[in-house]
């Protein structure tokens, strides 16, 4: 840290801040200008005199991370990035601010511009991201070295994004493991959006972090020697740092400042006039003078040698070490899983085992993950359950972090956010595992990652009524089709070894879509009779197939065995054409042709079968079809007792389907 300006210049450099956020905000006529007014002093200290960054390389691997926690104040980072010159965030984005394809979105979204490290605006994921971003530091820094691999990752927090719950996770778990390039800026200004927080909490934040093995410091978020000393304190910190900057929001306001009121709506006319008067900005709207823009570029001009240093480093390493650097780099992995993964399909069609999709997982990845170094899983406190530790794996902890899995606890929510965190920063693809039906508790966190095109790995198990005796707390009914719903979320739902590793394998190769594996509890049958072709990839196809069927069964997973045993009681009783289809990521099958889809759905009549709610299905049954799923929740019992309960049973299913061809 070298200290490059007087107060005076570093007063002018964050006012610039301060004026293009408000005026981006007013001619939006809509956004949030009180964070960045408050917190443009803290963030000029941190860019001018800490953060490594190199605009001109912005995806430089050993940058340090800026997440930006407190979304709803995205022109703070706007401004930043076209301060700092980052080539692709012009004066022109940020007049576009909100509107529609702007670059410049209401909160900051990941892939619009280089420097946005992540999607944020649900309160409280950016933080738990930044606690990823640390974890993959800290894993390879203990793997490559400090001359490859030593930067921090700050968060911007609100009191809103300390309320969440998810932050208690990720605070929680980011002090056990001792991450201490991980320094958290909240922003204490003491006003949400309905006024005060002393309205709706009395928390001591700083006691919180501490009883999380945190270190915290204080300082006066608008006094710049304070801010420099409590940043020194944090990098110099052995834990996790908090630093508590007392702001007052919207700060130089004349009538607005210190209270709600500039919170989430532009200022107005004349509260900007009189903002212009209290900070002395004698400037047009977004213009900002040649003299403190070069203030603003010279910082980055120096951060460029940063890089220029690790570049050298680079070139000078042994090349064995570069190159397996920068293989851990690649989002395209090198399918070196392939053999592996054939190995176990044939042992699979060889033996023929009844064994449940959860162990077929598990059989997966112990084949796979020697193989592929950028796999970190994990599980929220079901590792046996989930199966998702591979044998060749061991813990990430804050005595040996070069592990690639990790014990996340009781902590759903922020696991899949974290992984987001691991698969943002690079390096890595994270998988996690907990029940399926506790996706409830992960929901916000998948859904962020599919928005983000990001590739992580959901393993969920224990995926229906047949997980048994838990009961309904515990047995998915409505999920699935909820998942289903999230746009480009691939759910998988594999009915046995088969699809399970092929399931896999399009995971891993999918590098701008995050893939979910329902799998279950229960043993299951293998049903396919090879493995030449990865016929997962169509999403749906025909496992038993015939001539102009009379009746054409869609299944996934547990009930693809059920469907197959009503294929043989219909032929055996009454001589019936049925063709079975296995239907295991119905993203996967839209994408198929007009052609192949109609191929797959012929028949006189349509029936679905799957242990969830039944809505959905008529896509592809249409009104006349037949669906046999649960309509309210499950129940506590034996499985085999749940599925007769629920009437998916062999008997009532052909009984039905003979009722609706008119054969009873």
């Amino acid at each position: 840290m070298t200290q490059y300006h007087n107060d005076a210049n570093l007063r002018s450099m964050a006012n610039a801040i301060r004026f293009l956020s408000v005026e981006a905000v007013e001619k939006a006529k809509s956004g949030h200008p009180g964070m960045p007014l408050g917190m443009a002093d803290v963030a000029t200290v941190l860019f001018s005199e800490f953060f490594k960054h190199d605009p001109k390389n912005p995806q430089w691997t050993d940058r340090d991370r800026f997440v930006l926690s407190a979304g709803h104040g995205s022109m703070l980072l706007y401004s930043l990035l076209y301060l700092t010159g980052y080539e692709d965030m012009t004066l022109d984005d940020l007049k576009n601010f909100r509107q529609l394809h702007s670059k410049t979105a209401g909160h900051p979204e990941y892939g619009e511009a280089k420097g946005i490290e992540t999607t944020t605006g649900p309160l409280g994921q950016g933080l738990a991201n930044a606690v990823g971003m640390a974890i993959a530091e800290k894993n390879l820094n203990a793997r490559f070295g400090p001359e490859l691999v030593d930067h921090y990752t700050y968060a911007l927090v609100g009191d809103g994004c300390l309320m969440e719950g998810i932050s208690q996770e990720a605070i929680s778990l980011a002090g056990h493991l001792k991450l201490s390039k991980l320094i958290v800026l909240f922003d204490d200004n003491q006003i949400t959006i309905d006024g005060p927080t002393s309205l709706s909490t009395s928390d001591d934040q700083k006691k919180r972090f501490q009883a999380s093995n945190w270190d915290v410091f204080e300082a006066d978020g608008h006094d710049y020697d304070a801010i420099r000393k409590a940043l020194k304190q944090a990098q110099a910190s052995k834990n996790p740092a908090l630093i508590a900057f007392r702001t007052t929001i919207g700060f130089g306001a004349p009538t607005k400042a210190g209270s709600e009121k500039c919170h989430g709506s532009p200022l107005g006319e004349q509260e900007i006039k009189g903002l212009r008067e209290t900070l002395q900005w004698g400037f047009d709207p977004f213009v900002i003078p040649n003299e403190i823009l070069t203030l603003w570029r010279e910082v980055s001009e120096r951060s460029a040698i940063a890089f220029d240093e690790w570049a050298k480093r680079l070139r000078t390493l042994p090349e064995p070490k570069v190159k397996s650097f920068l293989e851990q780099q690649k989002k395209n992995l090198e399918p070196l899983w392939e053999k592996p993964l054939k190995d176990l399909c044939q042992k699979a069609l060889d033996e023929k085992p009844l064994v449940a999709t959860r162990k077929c997982s598990e059989n997966v990845l112990n084949a796979i993950v020697p193989y592929i170094p950028q796999l970190i899983g994990g599980s929220a406190d079901l590792t046996g359950s989930n199966n998702t530790k591979a044998g060749s794996q061991k813990p990430f902890t804050a005595s040996d972090p070069s592990g690639n899995y990790l014990y996340y606890g009781i902590r759903e929510h922020a696991m899949v956010a974290v992984m987001n965190g691991l698969a943002l920063h690079g390096g890595f693809v994270p998988y996690g595992g907990t029940f399926l039906t506790f996706t409830d508790y992960c929901r916000p966190s998948i859904r962020l990652a599919a928005l983000m095109k990001q590739p992580c790995i959901f393993v969920m198990t224990h995926d229906s009524i047949g997980l048994g005796e838990d009961g309904p707390t515990h047995q998915p009914i409505e999920h699935l089709m909820s998942l289903r719903a999230i746009p480009n979320l691939h759910v998988f739902r594999p009915m046995d070894t088969i699809e399970t590793a092929e399931s896999w394998d399009l995971a891993l190769r999918t590098t701008t879509a995050p893939s979910l594996l329902a799998l279950s509890r229960q043993n299951l049958p293998t049903l396919r009779q090879n493995a030449a072709e990865n016929l997962t990839a169509k999403g749906g196809y025909a496992l038993i197939d015939c001539d102009t069927p009379e009746v054409t069964i869609l299944a996934t997973g547990s009930e693809v065995s059920l469907a197959v045993q009503v294929q043989a009681r219909l032929e055996k009783t009454h001589k019936i054409l049925c063709k079975i289809v296995s239907m295991p990521c119905w993203a996967l099958f839209d994408q198929q042709s007009e052609h192949y889809r109609q191929k797959v759905l012929e028949g006189k009549l349509l029936v679905a079968i799957e242990a969830g709610t039944p809505f959905g299905w008529q896509k592809y049954v249409g009104t006349t079809g037949l669906i046999f799923g649960i309509d309210g929740f499950g129940a506590s019992a034996p499985a085999e007792d749940l599925y007769e309960y629920f009437g998916l049973t062999v008997e009532h299913i052909s009984s039905k389907i003979l009722q609706t061809l008119g054969k009873d």
